[in-house]
């Protein structure tokens, strides 16, 4: 099988990307997240509203953003307005479509853990960044994306801690728990793609990318991962795609 001239990470982020509309809102978090945004309102989705916690709206930056306080966020956005009022009045009321999220541990049930590895909350093993606006995100985007690599350390039977609630144990939690967004819709990984089961809302292995098998990605899971009946073969980048991405990934090095 010849070599593909493109990286697990490409292949992850060109995946993610793709699940993007044209026209819809985004509201996206640094780092994998941020690659995948800003690459398809480079391709395919140019009306692809971004959205950043730091209040900026419409945000069009030409290189990644270092972090949500970068300038070129607020010197590119079609609007800045405070954080309170992203919060308030655009995301928990609902009114952003997709919420673009990572993780340092996901389970099978979409919950995500960025705030603790290990033994309590007090005494962790690790201790991580936390949470920022993860939770509302997850609770109150009306459809949320995970862009994560796929590792038996980050793919979890239950995560060590829930800090943004995917689907909680399974079917009705997020309607007992009052959460008004349909709740994680896609996982995105370095080998495929997973979409919860809709009776149990397990997530399940959907798509795979060229050169990766179903036993390739269960040896990096947690669980007793399932695949669909029709698993997809997820089309390689594009020379456009690929394109694009690396001139965003050259800029964000040349200024680090």
């Amino acid at each position: 099988m010849p070599v593909p001239d493109y990286s697990s990470d490409e292949m992850m982020t060109v995946s993610a990307a793709r699940a993007l509309r044209d026209g819809v809102s985004c509201f996206v978090g640094i780092g994998l997240p941020s690659a995948a945004a800003n690459l398809a309102r480079a391709t395919h989705a140019p009306g692809l509203v971004l959205i950043y916690e730091s209040g900026t709206i419409g945000a069009k930056p030409d290189r990644l953003p270092l972090s949500i306080g970068d300038g070129i966020l607020a010197e590119t956005a079609d609007a800045v307005v405070s954080v309170p009022e992203i919060f308030n009045y655009w995301l928990q009321p609902g009114r952003i479509d997709v919420g673009f999220l990572s993780a340092a541990q996901i389970d099978k049930f979409g919950n995500i853990n960025t705030t603790v590895i290990g033994g309590d909350y007090a005494a962790p093993k690790t201790r991580l960044p936390g949470s920022g606006g993860a939770p509302e995100i997850a609770a109150s985007c009306r459809e949320v994306i995970v862009v994560v690599r796929q590792t038996l350390r980050s793919f979890v039977e239950r995560v060590d801690f829930v800090t943004s609630v995917g689907h909680g144990s399974g079917p009705g939690t997020r309607q007992r728990l009052g959460l008004t967004g349909a709740g994680p819709l896609k996982i995105i990984t370095d080998l495929g793609v997973l979409e919860p089961d809709p009776a149990t809302r397990e997530f399940v292995l959907t798509g795979l990318y060229p050169g990766v098998s179903v036993a390739d990605a269960r040896s990096r899971t947690g669980w007793d991962l399932a695949a669909a009946a029709e698993l997809q073969t997820v089309g390689p980048p594009s020379p456009s795609e690929l394109a694009a991405l690396r001139g965003f990934t050259s800029q964000a090095n040349a200024k680090e």
